[in-house]
């Protein structure tokens, strides 16, 4: 006899769907939401969009709702962080770190 092999199942209940529901609501956000996240006004993100200059964002679904993906602000504000000098060592116009404030001696 011949037994039937078994296959994995996945029950799914109302509040395995609604968990999901709120990572997948986190991982898009609305400009007012994304705006919020990176500590500028919505106004801002709307200039930056227009001048293709900002992090990513797309349009969603008929309306064409502006979203921008989590991940993706994410990646935008490390890359800013890389590319200011005072952040990276390595970008600073002073080859290192420069003197506390207050080291500095001015000769009178």
């Amino acid at each position: 006899m011949r037994h039937a092999a078994t296959l994995p199942v996945q029950i799914t209940t109302a509040a395995s769907k609604n968990a999901m529901r709120g990572e997948l609501a986190q991982a898009f956000l609305s400009v007012n939401d994304a705006a919020q996240y990176l500590g500028v006004s919505p106004n801002t993100l709307y200039v930056w969009r227009h001048r293709r200059q900002g992090p990513p964002s797309f349009r969603m679904g008929s309306g064409g709702r502006v979203m921008y993906r989590l991940e993706s602000l994410d990646a935008w504000i490390q890359e800013q962080e890389e590319a200011d000098s005072r952040s990276n060592v390595s970008l600073s116009p002073v080859g290192g770190l420069g003197a506390p404030r207050g080291a500095l001696t001015h000769a009178a």
